[in-house]
């Protein structure tokens, strides 16, 4: 039965004619879902980008995270598409630094505002996703709550972009969460910045390390990450910290979540003292800005027609069915504590994202746009950073539009002519 026949399209003309009726509903305002609903405006479907916080970015403003990892293999560009459209925005607005990876998350804010605004998205911020309607296999409406109180919000195609997998948890579609043999997550971390750094007197990462070691075997710090991992930043004076570690905590409990920002806090506090009574440049430093969410680097897995695996990563492996492709190799960061777990794909080489991966079972009208599409946990460990994250929202998105046009479901859609729109949006796909 194609999208044509579903119980919500056989009110469409009604529905239609109501301010609150959608092609396409996209939950999370994050690296994917904006891509998500940028793409499928662009493909003629009438979007609602829903997201919780007042502002849009999710991860990349919310959590901090920078600088953006690998979109290269060698000296290849194999992320294009939407993401390079938004590094040159970045860039015409002095938001980002040469290297096109370390960027301002602060402009990047009022840019996705445009960004969204001028290709027709629907915003509405402030508002988090509590439900779903269904009727069968088919998500009716979403269920919003937000200062008006609790709203449904219909259409006849959804995008999941929570990165948690919120929508297709709520309607049903299997997940997997962490690891095979305990179900442990990778750990958090909540980024932070400091200012005033006199950058030129700061010491190479092994000897910020060396004097990091020394601290935790002082009981001056008891972060139990094995390492300080930081980056410069678009601000000469600013350097951004990716370095706390909140072991054994769950991204999908309010009380667990507690816990961690608490937690995660404390370990800055921490941090910032180390910083400026031990390592030179920081001595007049004060701390700019702590992430206003920890960030998550693993929750749910929603399970889709293919599961990607360390193996079709580090083997470098191409679909028939490629919507994306990314470089980033194995990165997993110790669920129990200290040691991170890292396994590079050969120099130059890259890997290919199916469509398969995108769709779950037992939803008909649903597409993940997200870094919780089908994998394993090693695999998830590499395709969850941000520049394959918005490759696979962009995919998401014209996959939806192109649903709507067809009047199928995502799952009839055929891959060659999802692969030719993106190719024609600029996305690269190529397996030489």
């Amino acid at each position: 039965m194609g999208l044509a026949n579903t119980p919500g399209s056989t009110r469409s003309a009604s529905r239609k004619s109501q301010s609150h009726y959608y092609d396409l509903i996209v939950v999370g305002g994050g690296p994917g879902g904006v891509p998500a609903a940028i793409a499928a405006a662009r493909n003629g479907a009438r979007v609602l980008l829903v997201e919780r916080y007042g502002f849009l970015g999710g991860m990349a403003t919310t959590g901090l995270v920078n600088p953006y990892m690998s979109f290269r293999a060698g000296e290849k560009v194999i992320i294009k598409g939407l993401f390079e459209e938004l590094l040159n925005m970045l860039a015409e607005n002095g938001a980002l630094l040469r290297d096109r990876q370390h960027f301002e998350a602060e402009a990047m804010k009022w840019l996705l505002d445009e960004w969204c605004l001028q290709n027709g998205v629907d915003l509405l911020l402030h508002a988090f996703a509590t439900g779903v309607r269904m009727k069968d296999s088919v998500i009716e409406a979403v269920e919003v709550h937000h200062k008006g109180g609790r709203e449904a919000i219909a259409a006849d195609l959804f995008i999941d972009s929570t990165g948690d997998g919120d929508i297709a948890a709520l309607a049903g579609a299997p997940f997997e969460i962490g690891r095979t043999e305990d179900g442990a997550c990778q750990p958090m971390t909540t980024c932070f910045r400091m200012a005033n750094v006199d950058t030129e007197r700061v010491p190479s990462r092994k000897d910020v390390n060396t004097l990091y070691d020394k601290a935790k075997e002082a009981g001056e710090v008891k972060n139990p990450r094995e390492n300080v991992l930081f980056f410069s930043s678009v601000n000469p004076a600013v350097i951004h910290f990716n370095t706390t570690r909140i072991i054994g905590k769950s991204a999908l409990s309010a009380q667990s979540l507690t816990e961690a920002e608490l937690i995660g806090r404390q370990q800055i506090k921490e941090m910032v003292r180390f910083l400026k009574s031990s390592v030179p440049g920081f001595e007049n430093a004060y701390l700019m800005k702590i992430a206003p969410q920890i960030g998550i680097r693993e929750s749910r897995r929603i399970s889709g027609h293919y599961a990607l695996t360390a193996d079709d990563l580090l083997s470098a492996r191409k679909f028939d069915d490629a919507i994306g492709c990314g470089s980033y190799g194995i990165d997993i960061h110790n669920p129990g504590g200290t040691g991170t777990v890292i396994k590079h794909l050969q120099p130059g080489e890259w890997y290919q994202i199916p469509y398969r991966s995108l769709i779950p079972q037992k939803i008909s009208n649903l597409l993940i746009g997200s870094r919780c599409i089908s994998s394993t946990h090693e695999a998830h460990s590499a395709i969850r950073i941000m520049p394959i994250v918005a490759a696979i929202g962009q995919a998401a998105g014209t996959a939806a539009a192109l649903s709507k046009q067809k009047g199928i479901f995502p799952v009839e859609l055929n891959p060659g002519d999802l692969r030719s729109t993106l190719l024609r949006q600029k996305a690269f796909l190529s397996n030489e």
